[in-house]
């Protein structure tokens, strides 16, 4: 499996909050981001980014979890996804999990792999992210 790590600046296209009346503070958030990746693997870079992900909220800390795609500059894509840990304090809100492949299209049909995820929301509408993991190609993979 090749290592490979990246980064990628985000903004929300669709947000969407419900306040549960359960305990004080409990929200369920839904969110669409999307944003360009960065990687010095040449697989990633440039790729597009989408994911949607559901947080369970109580005063702004708990679980984070999602589906991604990633858009590669040829059109064939990869899929996965993840889940996490949202972390409120003061102002400042970071998301911390684990990613993981499910499938792909063209090269990436087949693709295996898992790494983690640290960012924080650097507005309320913009993500930022780093990320590193380890992934196979299903070509590769029949040669090994």
């Amino acid at each position: 499996m090749a290592n490979f790590s990246g980064s990628f600046s985000g903004r929300a296209t669709s947000q969407t909050v419900v306040s549960l009346e359960d305990v004080s503070n409990h929200e369920i958030h839904l969110a669409t981001i999307s944003g360009h990746q960065k990687s010095s693997d040449a697989n990633w870079e440039g790729s597009h980014i989408t994911y949607w992900g559901v947080s369970d909220l109580v005063g702004g800390n708990g679980s984070q979890r999602g589906y991604f795609i990633n858009v590669h500059p040829n059109g064939d894509r990869d899929v996965g996804t993840f889940e996490g840990r949202v972390t409120t304090t003061g102002t400042q809100v970071t998301i911390e999990g684990t990613w993981k492949y499910s499938d792909g299209t063209g090269m990436f049909k087949g693709i295996t792999g898992e790494g983690t995820y640290k960012g924080h929301m650097a507005s309320p509408t913009e993500v930022e992210n780093t990320w590193e993991g380890r992934y196979q190609l299903a070509a590769q993979a029949r040669v090994a």
